[in-house]
């Protein structure tokens, strides 16, 4: 009850749409109560005592109300659909915002798949037990305790011989819960499973092809959808046993009743209207109890579903934390690491202790081998993760403070997978700033060396991309990131291997247009060119997530540490094909 409880509350606030239907409902409930009693007066008044001349009557009555059921049971279907839409298309919102407002740490473990069973097919369950179950259930029980009233004042002794099969049926019933539940359980989870198996395959659909993989991943998705077919034949055999059970439970009854009313009608105990009546009244106690069986299994789809979504909603957003509550205005660029230490939810450490200070306006590259902590050290300044010890400070406040949607639009950022939308390429560089000018749009673009390209293509800006910008080459993406970054001017950039898809040509171009805009704006640079590394003002070198050395290019080479090894190692090839380079244009 504590998950039904936790839905309805989504539904409170269309309460005046559930209340129409509630009546409604009962409208239309009571017209079927009321029907059989007319049935009644039929048969002992017309047939039983000969008044054939009010059967037209009676039958125009008949008419009547069977219309005034239909009018009625469609206002109940329709407002009852209509809550069970609004109330999912909250539910769904409601869960995609706080998935996007969930932690990095989460969705490093998150299974994507999951996720998106959970917004989907999770959802739809919970939209077939507001929509239908709900209301059936609510409908039956008004209906039974309608019918047990007029049944019982009608004939005690009848009323008790239908109810014999009740104690039978509540068992059957419990039995069928119990066995159903654990089956929808895995058959949600398997859901998931799939969904993953899909979401996997056609994302990385290049690798698969690339590498001849197609018979391997058609086996995987086959071995997916084998356990799925394999639980939703369990779960139909386990439906389909329990369902004619309960029919036959229910004719048993209804035969008792036609046995023992006979019996009564030929002892002239009751009358012939009443017996008929009374048959119509069992019918439908016999339909809801039918129907319990379709019940039990709405219901439990939609509290294996429920608590599904609602694990995602009770998870804490992002970074566990309480936001911030200062705003970063007017920020200067002035960036500290405080003795940072930091571990992964899985209890690895990356950073320790790491003392790290740049001044509004330099460039601090950042160097070291896999592992080292690089990617690490600047995913902490925009809070995608909190540190464990120590503290991040912009401006002299510690991060932590700052309000986060503040804190990020005051920080650029270029990763070294840039996504793109499948929107328009305007679209995607004015992502950060949604309504640009469009000539900042297009400054933007020729600062990235991306204006050109764009122009030459049929639609210019309003080209539309496709999904992750798969056709765009590496480079060209790279570009397209670079200027949604420059186009938010933040005064803190980070550049995370920004130009390491790029060719040589095509990195100088991005250089020289970002030397101007470094100046004014804090940089951090995972540095994979010998011209970044010696444009920075500081190059820190990082080792199994220490601080192994700290300074500016000539002096570290000087030093023939560990930054004179990697360098050796990472750009020993570039600089000679820069000194190359260099003697050949000297020549020309």
């Amino acid at each position: 009850m504590r998950t039904i409880k936790r839905l309805l509350k989504f539904a409170a606030r269309y309460w005046k749409w559930s209340l129409a239907t509630i009546i409604c409902m009962f409208i239309t409930q009571g017209i079927m109560l009321t029907l059989p009693q007319l049935q009644r007066v039929i048969v002992d008044n017309c047939y039983e005592g000969k008044h054939f001349d009010l059967l037209p009557h009676y039958v125009i009555l008949y008419m009547i109300g069977g219309l005034l059921r239909g009018c009625f049971g469609f206002g109940w279907g329709y407002m009852a659909q209509y809550v069970a839409q609004r109330t999912i298309y909250d539910i769904r919102n409601k869960l995609f915002d706080h998935m996007q407002r969930l932690s990095f740490s989460y969705h490093d473990e998150a299974e994507t798949g999951q996720l998106i069973s959970r917004a989907t097919q999770d959802a739809d369950a919970l939209q077939g037990f507001i929509g239908d179950g709900l209301p059936m259930i609510l409908s039956q029980v008004f209906a039974v305790t309608g019918l047990l009233i007029i049944c019982f004042g009608m004939s005690w002794k009848l009323s008790l011989a239908a109810l014999s099969m009740v104690p039978i049926l509540t068992v059957a019933v419990y039995f069928y819960s119990k066995t159903f539940g654990p089956i929808r359980v895995a058959v949600q989870q398997q859901l998931g499973e799939r969904t993953s198996a899909i979401q996997q395959s056609f994302t990385g659909i290049r690798v698969v092809k690339a590498f001849a993989r197609e018979d391997y991943e058609t086996s995987k998705f086959d071995h997916e959808s084998q356990e799925l077919l394999r639980l939703n034949i369990q779960e139909a055999k386990v439906h389909s046993f329990y369902g004619p059970m309960m029919d036959f439970i229910a004719a048993y009854g209804l035969a008792f009743v036609i046995w023992y009313g006979g019996i009564q009608v030929l002892d002239n105990t009751i009358k012939l209207g009443t017996m008929v009546a009374f048959m119509s009244y069992i019918w439908w106690f016999v339909w809801p109890v039918r129907m319990m069986g379709w019940m039990t299994q709405l219901t439990k789809n939609a509290v294996v579903s429920g608590d599904r979504i609602f694990e995602i909603l009770d998870t804490h957003s992002e970074t566990h934390l309480k936001d911030g509550t200062r705003t970063l205005k007017e920020c200067k660029g002035h960036v500290v690491f405080d003795n940072v230490s930091f571990c992964y939810t899985d209890g690895s450490r990356a950073l320790s202790s790491i003392n790290l200070e740049a001044k509004p306006g330099e460039m601090i590259a950042v160097m070291g081998g896999t592992g080292s902590g690089k990617s690490s050290l600047i995913n902490l300044l925009p809070r995608f993760y909190d540190v464990s010890d120590g503290a991040v400070l912009i401006d002299g406040v510690d991060i932590r403070k700052y309000r986060l949607e503040s804190l990020r639009r005051q920080i650029g950022m270029v990763s070294q997978e840039p996504f793109l939308f499948g929107d328009s390429i305007y679209e995607n560089i004015a992502y950060g700033r949604p309504g640009a000018p469009s000539d900042e749009v297009i400054e933007a673009a020729k600062a990235a060396n991306i204006h050109d390209f764009i122009e030459s293509l049929p639609d210019g800006y309003e080209t539309k991309l496709g999904e992750r910008g798969v056709n765009l080459s590496g480079g060209q993406k790279q570009r397209v990131a670079i200027a949604r970054a420059l186009l938010m001017n933040p005064p803190i950039l980070i550049l995370d291997d920004a130009t390491s898809s790029v060719d040589t040509e095509t990195e100088g171009l991005i250089q020289q247009a970002l030397v101007s805009l470094t100046e004014s704006r804090t940089t951090f640079v995972i540095a994979q060119r010998v011209s970044t590394v010696k444009r920075a003002d500081k190059v820190v070198v990082l080792d199994k997530g220490r601080l192994a050395e700290c300074g500016v290019h000539e002096e570290l080479i000087a030093n023939g540490g560990l930054y004179a090894e990697l360098f050796r190692l990472q750009f020993g090839g570039q600089l000679i094909a820069e000194t190359e380079g260099a003697d050949a244009t000297a020549g020309v």
